[in-house]
């Protein structure tokens, strides 16, 4: 047993007082009997002996009650078994993600988190609330019980390691205790790497009913016609045994086009073919798993032809021209000697062909070309000297021109994970028509390979920045050193390499990813572009470059939509965006990495167990009563005992 306040104890020698009475009432006197009252002798012996045991009673309930009073005043209680951690810090990471929006026993599994937060947590605890958005540092329930009613879900994925990291950063002079509420979706080894002795959370794992998903994945332009596009919708299905799909095409909040799915394999393809203009709207599908993947909105802005210029001699540039059409692209050809360096800021891209010098002024224009946005793609001339190719493309990153060699050699690697190849190819095709070159240099390159020789060493490859990319041949493709004219590979290639980061094909961005988007538009320099949708409208960061504009949007926005830029008040181009579908695979909640880790039920368990392991028995009370019991027999005693 222990004391609150010891030192109330002093007042023990208050017991003093009742003896003392006790005894002044014992003393004896002297008795002289008078004649009248001598038969009253034996009956004054008889209630004497009666009168002894009252005030005995009468002393040991007085001391007693003094006893519990003076004890109850002390606060007595027995510590419990978890006391040490009494003090500790409540921390709470509630997972807002998308998975959350699956159904459990009672609803779904965010909304009956946040009901049993609201509903079984005390009021007088105070804790801290980390969700996968929003930061509630040493609050209480009333305090954020209207921002839990109006929780919303995150378009970021939840990630423990980051919440933890976060818990670690905020500096306490007390223990924590972590309590963590997800479904485990994406869990991993890795975000539990910084959970360790000090900070190894507590796991409420609500379970969904329903494991059963159907997402839109992607969408893309698989052909482009004279008139229309041909347009394909990737839809990926997580589980088994799935109804038909439906699913829906709108523009501009109109239906155009309405089918049925029967998902008999785990990805398939739609094709829909639309009128070949602007388009900005959306793929909507009706499943019973998650919402948050069933809408992928998307724009297709009206095709501007990309602008092209190849430096080299024209008898060695006729094949470009047969690749960039002028359907699609406005492409010149200039010798170096007839180069206008005015018109380099307004291209596209720029391709430099067999030049065997590249004067310094032209180094520098390209350098400052490639920055503000633009492609750059070099096929090297034999008679270069690898000191001047070096020099030159020592500007756009790590890549070397190492000795040239005079063999033959067989092209016969593709890199189908190479952003010149993403999307060009249905299937990997592992064994084709082999290109061959008969003199090559050797590169050596940070970047991967796009192409390469028989030997492994690279034919092509590519050095990419945010906005644009430098493409580099190892060798002249002209038809005396070469037969990548005739390859299949020379249209996909060229066309992929012009059109790097280029705005003419549907615009299907995803929240969160910071790759950034160009938008064509000649502003000054005061100039602000403005993103705005139905609900939300942001100002992302941007920067001015040439004839185009850089924009990164972070996190921003916060809803998925079609949204529209604008300056000030004029309209510059229709753009979308959409959730990250990485919560979409429900069977992946990974429960299994959390065996080494204390799971509870539910979330009024754990404040239960928090009180009943943490909290001491007081059991001063108890003597309150008890004296309150001496105190009722003492005056049972002197009303009923003669």
């Amino acid at each position: 047993m222990h004391f609150k306040h010891p030192e109330i104890f002093y007042f023990l020698f208050l017991l003093i007082v009742p003896i003392l009475v006790h005894l002044f009432q014992l003393r004896r006197f002297k008795k002289e009997y008078f004649t009248n009252v001598r038969f009253l002798k034996a009956l004054s012996i008889q209630t004497r002996k009666s009168s002894k045991i009252k005030k005995w009673l009468l002393l040991a309930c007085r001391l007693l009650l003094l006893t519990f009073i003076i004890t109850a005043f002390a606060q007595p209680f027995f510590e419990s078994k978890d006391s040490k951690n009494a003090s500790n810090e409540l921390y709470i990471i509630l997972d807002n993600s998308f998975s959350m929006q699956a159904k459990g026993k009672k609803g779904e599994l965010l909304k009956r988190a946040v009901q049993e937060l609201l509903e079984e947590t005390p009021e007088n605890v105070n804790f801290s609330l980390l969700t996968n958005s929003e930061n509630y540092w040493n609050t209480d329930i009333k305090s954020v019980r209207s921002a839990l009613q109006n929780l919303k879900y995150s378009a970021t994925p939840f990630q423990l390691d980051n919440m933890l990291a976060k818990l670690k950063a905020h500096k306490s002079a007390f223990k924590k205790d972590i309590i963590v509420i997800t479904d485990a979706v994406g869990l991993n080894e890795k975000q539990l790497k910084n959970s360790d002795a000090t900070y190894s959370p507590l796991f409420i794992i609500p379970k969904a009913e329903q494991k059963n998903n159907v997402s839109i994945d992607s969408v893309f332009i698989n052909k482009t016609l004279d008139n229309f596009y041909e347009i394909s919708v990737q839809i990926s299905g997580f589980g088994d045994d799935f109804n038909p799909i439906p699913i829906s095409l709108y523009n501009e909040n109109k239906l155009i086009a309405k089918t049925i799915v029967p998902l008999n394999s785990k990805k398939k393809n739609l094709n829909f073919t639309i009128p070949k203009q602007a388009f900005h709207g959306y793929f909507s599908i009706v499943d019973n798993g998650l919402s948050y993947d069933n809408t992928l909105f998307f724009s297709i802005s009206k095709t501007n032809k990309t602008n092209i210029i190849s430096i080299g001699e024209p008898t060695k540039s006729n094949f470009l021209s047969r690749i960039y059409t002028s359907e699609e692209f406005n492409f010149n050809n200039y010798t170096l000697s007839a180069l206008d360096y005015n018109k380099l800021e307004e291209q596209d891209a720029i391709v430099l062909n067999e030049l065997d010098e590249i004067p310094q002024a032209l180094a520098t224009t390209l350098k400052s070309f490639v920055e503000k946005g633009a492609n750059l793609i070099v096929i090297p001339s034999t008679i270069s000297s690898t000191t001047t190719m070096n020099s030159f493309v020592s500007n756009f990153g790590n890549l070397k021109f190492n000795s040239l060699e005079n063999r033959e050699k067989l092209i016969t690697k593709i890199n189908f994970n190479h952003p010149i190849f993403t999307g060009v190819f249905e299937n990997k095709v592992s064994n084709f028509q082999y290109p061959k070159t008969k003199s090559s240099f050797l590169l050596s390159s940070s970047s991967p390979a796009a192409l390469s020789y028989e030997d492994q060493s690279i034919f092509l490859t590519s050095i990419a920045n945010s906005v644009s990319a430098v493409a580099v041949f190892a060798a002249p493709i002209n038809i005396e050193n070469s037969n990548f004219q005739q390859s299949p590979l020379i249209v996909p290639t060229f066309y992929k390499m012009a059109m790097n980061n280029q705005n003419n094909g549907v615009n299907a961005l995803i929240i969160g990813n910071n790759n950034p988007h160009l938008t064509e538009a000649s502003l000054n320099k005061d100039a602000i572009l403005t993103v705005k949708g139905l609900d939300e409208q942001f100002i992302p960061i941007q920067q001015i470059l040439n004839n185009k504009v850089k924009m990164t949007f972070n996190d921003y926005p916060e809803q998925s939509g079609n949204y529209s830029i604008y300056n000030k008040k004029e309209w510059i181009e229709n753009i979308s965006f959409n959730y990250s579908r990485t919560e979409s695979d429900l069977a992946s909640a990974n429960e299994n990495i959390l065996s080494k880790y204390k799971t509870i039920e539910s979330i009024s368990s754990l404040f239960d167990t928090l009180q009943t392991d943490r909290t001491d028995n007081q059991i001063w009370k108890w003597f309150v009563i008890f004296a309150l019991l001496f105190l009722i027999t003492e005056m049972a005693i002197i009303r009923f005992v003669k």
